[in-house]
């Protein structure tokens, strides 16, 4: 199912790219976000669409001068810049980014949050919360979880997002974390900087998707790919602290091939649980241990804990084998997988709220790959390279001197554990922690354990009233109490 290939759908005609992309405009700065995912998907959607979508990052239609002008007497009880052009450079869903010159002549980017932001935004949660109330009887108790947990998400990261001054202290620490990366960011002027906009030095540069300026320049994309999924490793694998937004908008090139990261109003970070298990789902990948690999994404709450380890294993096999093959185009890897997740469909799988911006970067860094390269994806293209930084995932240590060393050092330390588990265990005294994704699968188990036994001693129940009110029913109650019996014992 390539959606490009799609001339209708229930006899609907999909709407022009122009008035499509006014839509999604029209409906506001939340459902700009979740459309701007698409707009890195030149897998799904033709030129025609991704050439319009690209708008939705930074070329939305600006502020009226009345609005800008409010907004900047706003930010600015007096006017510290000797220059400012009115014009936007880039004109996003939150803000729009003008330049301005400092008296020192310092060239700065000055983003303008807009004005009714956030009563903008929290009436559009409002919507997406009363359709999903409206349309939830539909889905699965999964799916209800996985929708719920994605827009309780979403509904914070953007709230938090309509806030320049958290957006400023986002770059201040990313910044810091990340000076050794390689990975050129922008400056604040703090003493600049408000609820209202956030001043930072200029950054020259064009988008990651410009193909054009990349031959100029003759940068090679394939390494510049490799870069990003490398410092993407490091935040997500290592750090746990990551940018979640790094649409072409927000991601620039510099004529000497250097990566620049802007807008940090959607920072995230990750729980040490959570890195660890994405770590085993990158080994376990790569060795093709489908076992571990279906494990490590239990962890991650991403497949239930009930799910069969059989069929989850037969269905990652089948989906590694066709996003590995060298000889797939894009749309017979899409056309194949469709047919293997069709057959999935009733698989517990799930889409935990830790989750939902990792797998939109996933989904995004993935898309900026099919614009350059024929049939990129994460298995074949992302996968080796997310390999080659395990050891730095792991902890850097790669001699096995180091790594015997430090299992000699832990000795006394379990040891003492060990004495500690069981003086617990005999005094009655031990606790057990479990993860949410399993006390989660035990609720549902204990529920569906419950409904069972009340249903079976309902039937043993009637079938003793009914042999008390009358003997001549016996065999009847004798067969009610018989399935009772059964529904208890039989599993």
């Amino acid at each position: 199912m390539n959606i490009r290939k799609k001339g209708s759908f229930l006899f609907l005609r999909p709407l022009p790219p122009q008035n499509f992309k006014k839509v999604i405009i029209d409906l506001g700065a939340s459902f700009i976000k979740l459309a701007q995912v698409l707009a890195t998907r030149a897998d799904l959607f033709d030129e025609s669409y991704i050439n319009e979508l690209k708008g939705l990052h930074d070329q939305l239609p600006p502020m009226s001068k009345d609005e800008l002008e409010l907004v900047f007497k706003s930010a600015f009880k007096t006017n510290p810049l000797v220059h400012f052009e009115f014009t936007p450079i880039a004109s996003a869903s939150i803000g729009q980014v003008h330049i301005g010159y400092l008296p020192n002549n310092l060239k700065v980017a000055v983003k303008l949050r807009r004005r009714g932001i956030l009563e903008q935004v929290n009436a559009d949660i409002r919507i997406l919360n009363v359709f999903n109330r409206l349309f939830s009887p539909l889905f699965s108790q999964y799916t209800k979880n996985s929708i719920d947990a994605v827009l309780n998400e979403f509904s914070m990261m953007i709230r938090q997002e309509t806030n320049l001054l958290q957006e400023l202290h986002n770059l201040k620490k990313f910044s810091k974390m990340y000076k050794t990366s390689g990975i050129k960011f922008p400056t604040p002027i703090e003493e600049l900087c408000s609820e209202d906009c956030i001043v930072m030095s200029y950054e020259e540069g064009f988008r990651f998707d410009d193909k054009e300026q990349l031959l100029k320049y003759n940068i090679d994309f394939r390494k510049i790919i490799s870069r990003l999924v490398d410092f993407y490793t490091e935040q997500l694998l290592i750090n746990g602290f990551f940018h979640a937004d790094p649409h072409p908008g927000n991601l620039f090139i510099n004529p000497q091939g250097e990566l620049i990261l802007l807008d940090f109003g959607m920072v995230k970070s990750i729980s040490n649980d959570m890195r660890i298990a994405m770590i085993e789902v990158v080994k376990a990948a790569n060795e093709r241990d489908f076992k571990s690999f279906i494990a490590a994404n239990k962890k991650l709450g991403i497949i239930g804990y009930d799910a069969p380890d059989e069929l989850m294993i037969e269905f990652s096999e089948k989906m590694f084998e066709i996003f590995s093959n060298e000889n797939l185009t894009s749309e017979s890897m899409q056309r194949l997988a469709f047919k293997v997740l069709e057959s999935a469909r009733d698989l517990p799988f799930k889409l935990p709220s830790d989750a939902v911006y990792v797998l939109r970067v996933s989904a995004i860094i993935e898309g900026l790959g099919t614009s350059y390269i024929e049939n990129f994806n994460g298995i074949k293209d992302i996968l080796p390279i997310l390999q080659k930084n395990l050891p730095r995932a792991l902890g850097g240590s790669n001699a096995i001197i180091d790594f015997i060393a430090n299992e000699i050092k832990t000795i006394p330390i379990d040891i003492k554990n060990l004495k500690e588990f069981l003086h617990k265990a005999n005094t009655g005294e031990l606790q057990i922690n479990i993860s949410n994704h399993q006390l989660e699968f035990l609720k549902k188990e204990l529920k569906s354990y419950n409904d069972k036994n009340v249903k079976a001693l309902a039937l043993m129940g009637l079938g003793l009233f009914i042999l008390i009110y009358d003997r001549d029913l016996s065999i009847y109650a004798f067969i009610l109490v018989l399935l009772g019996a059964a529904k208890i014992f039989w599993r």
